[in-house]
């Protein structure tokens, strides 16, 4: 993990590439990625827990039977 010297040359860095207006823009997009993936991740969770559910039903009710 970064400490606080590196964390600034990381900064300066990121001004001089991308310049003080682009940065707000940058992080939007980086935002916006980032809660696309965790909104991905939690409907794949939710499809495998429906899926799980489906098959423990199906298998209770066939050795009801």
């Amino acid at each position: 993990m970064p400490g606080g010297t590196e964390w600034i040359l990381i900064i300066l860095a990121i001004l001089i590439l991308f310049g003080g207006r682009k940065i707000p823009e940058f992080m939007r997009g980086l935002g916006r990625g980032i809660r696309e993936f965790n909104d991905a991740k939690t409907n794949v969770k939710k499809e495998i827990e429906e899926g799980m559910s489906e098959k423990d039903n199906v298998k209770t009710s066939s050795s009801n039977n």
